[in-house]
């Protein structure tokens, strides 16, 4: 089993379809290659991380050490 199968299984077991799954699968290991030229970490390191998120995401919750985008303030009209 590759290891894009291994993180669509995990995307399905977290309620993500089988079509969606391998399409998420596919662009959590493009990103996690993307963050450790960026970064210059580890790919296994970045997808560590971008898992953590996903899984807390999924949950619910937010991490300590991530910084969410600011609110926008409410559009007049």
């Amino acid at each position: 089993m590759t290891e894009q199968d291994q993180l669509a299984q995990l995307c399905e077991r977290l309620g993500a379809p089988p079509a969606q799954a391998a399409t998420m699968a596919a662009q959590l290991l493009k990103r996690a290659a993307q963050l450790a030229v960026e970064r210059g970490g580890t790919r296994e390191a970045a997808l560590a991380r971008l898992l953590e998120l996903v899984t807390k995401g999924r949950a619910g919750e937010v991490p300590a050490d991530f910084a969410p985008p600011p609110a926008r303030p409410p559009s007049a009209g």
